[in-house]
């Protein structure tokens, strides 16, 4: 193999596994109760579907997408749990995670944005930025041939997202020269 395609390879099995990680943390924790697969059944059953046909539609874009989808969904549940903050804008006042250091080229937040709108049409104010994070990385992941995992939703949204927690709390990694 490679060295590019092992390192590409390496990186999309332990991005994965920190995913995977996260959200089988989010569906045990108490601090997330009322979590499950069925929770939009009968408020928008069709959510799972509507995600799934724009993540297919990303990748075949721009197959490096399941990637952004997991740094996004990683970035976001790494500061003060999954509840998509790493989305929201910064204010006047507030410069928002999303403008943090180690946030730089985090991708895929207009794609969540297409994603909820479409979302917002078939089921106004139901499906939270924080779920639809959480099921893209998950089927980003398992189209580019990765493992799939149940995920619990229900998690709502954040209200509050500050730069300096991100740059305090989100590892910043340096990768080796490939020479």
């Amino acid at each position: 193999m490679a060295p590019a395609r092992a390192f590409s390879s390496s990186w999309l099995i332990i991005t994965s596994s920190v995913v995977l990680f996260a959200t089988l943390c989010a569906a045990i924790s108490p601090y997330a109760p009322g979590l499950s697969e069925s929770y939009y059944a009968k408020s928008c059953p069709q959510a799972a579907e509507i995600i799934e046909h724009y993540v297919t539609k990303y990748l075949k874009k721009d197959s490096t997408f399941a990637g952004a989808f997991n740094r996004l969904q990683f970035h976001d549940c790494w500061v003060g749990g999954c509840d998509g903050s790493v989305l929201l804008n910064s204010t006047a006042t507030n410069s928002a995670e999303r403008e943090a250091h180690v946030n730089f080229g985090l991708r895929g937040i207009k794609e969540v944005d297409e994603i909820k709108a479409a979302l917002e049409y078939a089921c106004p104010g139901v499906v939270s930025c924080a779920d639809i994070l959480i099921i893209a990385a998950r089927d980003a992941t398992v189209k580019a041939g990765g493992p799939w995992w149940p995920v619990a939703l229900g998690r709502k949204d954040g209200s509050e997202s500050v730069d300096l927690l991100a740059d305090a709390n989100l590892p910043f990694l340096v990768f080796p020269s490939p020479c």
